[in-house]
């Protein structure tokens, strides 16, 4: 009887072991901390602005920042085509999403001098600067702008 206790305590213990390894493995690839208002958005092992989405240790190659609100018609019609390049094009394209109508987007919206909501930023690989489109924004004629930027399609 005591080795049977010993040698469940000691499988119990390995488990456990296991456990804590694995997360601290998985978590120890991204950080939680959203991006700062005068540095570059999401760089390689932040988290994705209001989705949470770890992004890639990969550097994109476009990043697609969409400055709206959860509470704007247009931009909630644009957040499927969000998700829909998210999934495809996961280390190609960093997306990411500002509710310009919050307290923490609102330097967002200030810092891309946006006039209207829904406002799509495209930059390059080195953060510049390369296409920008004002209002609903469809699939189509999106994918043609990622594609001007490198993204395989």
């Amino acid at each position: 009887m005591h080795r049977r206790s010993y040698a469940s305590t000691a499988y119990t213990r390995i488990a456990s072991l296991l456990l804590v390894g694995l997360a601290f493995i998985s978590g120890s690839c991204t950080r939680s901390s959203p991006a700062t208002p005068g540095g570059a958005p999401n760089q390689p092992g932040d988290t994705s602005a209001g989705s949470g989405a770890p992004i890639p240790l990969v550097r994109p190659v476009v990043t697609f920042i969409e400055l709206g609100s959860v509470n704007c018609v247009p931009c909630r019609a644009m957040q499927p085509i969000l998700e829909d390049v998210r999934d495809r094009y996961g280390t190609q394209v960093n997306v990411v999403f500002y509710d310009v109508w919050t307290k923490e987007g609102q330097p967002y919206a200030q810092k891309y001098g946006i006039r209207v909501i829904p406002t799509q930023v495209f930059l390059d690989r080195e953060g510049k600067e390369f296409f920008r489109h004002e209002g609903f924004f469809p699939a189509e004629e999106l994918l043609k702008v990622l594609e001007k930027g490198g993204v395989r399609l």
